[in-house]
């Protein structure tokens, strides 16, 4: 099993961004000043992979001009002798090589995956969601690209979250096989808390045999009326072996207005051209927070 492909659906509409994104994909709203969509890739790039395949929607050519090309920017910073911007500009360009694909109706994350087929064909592959930063010293995807090609299986990644938040999440179901590993008998999307076999959450890496495509052209739509990628999880664990994995490091949920808030100021703090005056302005607000005049 070699991982050479990575799908990372982005046609969703990000309503829960409006109204930045009547105009802007959710997809290219930064982090400082990196878009999203530009550190998933990294991720998927520093794991080895290297043919990206985005699932697109209408709206969303920018998230593909992105890593493209500047040919106007590019002349204009080499003219004014700012080669060094230049070159971040060129560099996003050289990161991979793009395929992109339209999903043209919104029929959920388990059609998006679907979508892929014709680019991924009888590949195992991974998935990346763009709403899910996960900052590790060693890419989350790499971790489950590691775990998929030493046991030769389909491998989900996982975390465990507090019990009240089980409803938010697809939630796996098994046997322990190490403090990390789970052997997956059973899934659930968004559970009652009553109805959870866990509180192992899937946050939106997976690495998958194609096995999954024929799956979901079976699924019938399930909650929200959509083909569920968890319930296509659901049966290729019965018909093949299905790991979970714990990885290492921390996920911002940047889907979310005060996830967002927090993998900004987290990235903020981490960058050295950053970090000092970024404490100082969370200094002053907290001061002004208690009442103290700074």
């Amino acid at each position: 099993m070699k991982i050479r492909k990575a799908v990372i659906p982005c046609a969703g509409l990000g309503t829960r961004f409006l109204p930045a994104t009547k105009a802007i994909p959710k997809e290219m709203m930064p982090i400082i000043d990196i878009p999203m969509i530009q550190y998933i890739v990294e991720e998927a790039v520093r794991a080895g992979i290297q043919d990206i395949v985005f699932i697109t929607g209408r709206n969303k050519d920018s998230i593909v001009d992105h890593f493209d090309y500047s040919f106007e920017i590019e002349t204009m910073l080499d003219r004014k002798g700012n080669t060094p911007l230049a070159d971040v500009s060129r560099n996003i360009a050289k990161l991979c090589n793009i395929i992109t694909i339209r999903q043209k109706n919104p029929m959920g994350l388990g059609h998006a995956v679907l979508c892929a087929e014709p680019v991924i064909g009888n590949e195992p592959f991974a998935i990346l969601l763009g709403d899910d930063l996960v900052d590790s010293k060693v890419p989350c995807i790499g971790q489950l690209i590691e775990i998929a090609e030493k046991n030769q299986a389909s491998v989900v990644g996982v975390m465990e979250v507090p019990e009240k938040e089980v409803t938010k999440y697809g939630i796996v179901g098994g046997d322990r096989i190490n403090d990390r590993l789970t052997h997956v008998r059973t899934l659930i999307e968004k559970p009652s808390v009553e109805e959870a076999p866990s509180r192992l959450a899937i946050p939106g890496r997976y690495v998958l045999s194609a096995s999954i495509f024929d799956i979901l052209r079976r699924t019938q739509p399930g909650k929200g009326g959509e083909i569920q990628l968890t319930d296509g999880l659901k049966t290729l664990a019965e018909r093949e072996k299905l790991l979970a994995y714990e990885f290492e490091g921390t996920r911002y949920d940047t889907g979310d207005r005060i996830g967002y808030i927090d993998a900004t100021i987290a990235f903020a703090l981490k960058r050295p051209d950053l970090s000092e005056d970024v404490k100082k302005l969370l200094k002053k607000h907290m001061a002004n927070l208690e009442g103290v005049v700074t």
